[in-house]
């Protein structure tokens, strides 16, 4: 019940948006009783953010190639993909609201743990010795980040299939051991 829930949750998001995405719409799209979301999720917020959390995560693995450049390409290449889909859009433009007091805490969850795999890459880089050991993987991933947030949130530029390969590149050029 909880994956067919959390699709049509994620599926109505991305067709319809968030004012669309109730507790009852969700239910009725998953074919359960309302009253059974609301016993897993309690409300309506926690259900939406556990909906995005689910559908980037399965888009998004961790990989772990022994290089920090082809781990954070890898990364950054599936994150590109993901958000060039319309359900990757949809859940940007949703993970993105600041309009609704109710979603802060979820929002702010939801890309702090995003940001956080990232960072665990970078991490794993400076260990090996392959960044140098005052990099900070918090900055990085942002810096790599930033552009293909905007490209999907302001300015409509496509996220071609080589723009996170130049990014990492770009960003690791000046952090390098």
């Amino acid at each position: 019940m909880r994956q067919t829930v959390l699709t049509a949750a994620a599926d109505l998001l991305a067709s319809r948006g968030l004012a669309a995405t109730t507790v009852a719409a969700v239910a009725r799209a998953a074919g359960v009783h309302e009253t059974s979301v609301y016993r897993r999720w309690k409300t309506r917020e926690n259900l939406i953010f556990d909906a995005l959390a689910t559908r980037s995560d399965q888009a998004l693995p961790v990989p772990d190639t022994g290089a920090v450049r082809q781990d954070l390409t890898e990364f950054f290449t599936a994150l590109a993909r993901f958000l060039a889909t319309p359900a990757g859009t949809a859940l940007l433009h949703l993970g993105a609201l600041h309009e609704e007091d109710a979603l802060e805490e979820g929002r702010r969850s939801y890309w702090r743990a995003r940001l956080e795999r990232a960072e665990s890459l970078v991490r794993r880089g400076i260990d090996r010795g392959e960044l140098a050991t005052d990099t900070d993987p918090h900055l990085l991933v942002e810096a790599i980040t930033g552009p293909l947030l905007a490209r999907v949130l302001l300015t409509g530029e496509p996220l071609e299939e080589t723009l996170a390969p130049r990014l990492v590149d770009l960003i690791l050029d000046g952090t390098r051991a």
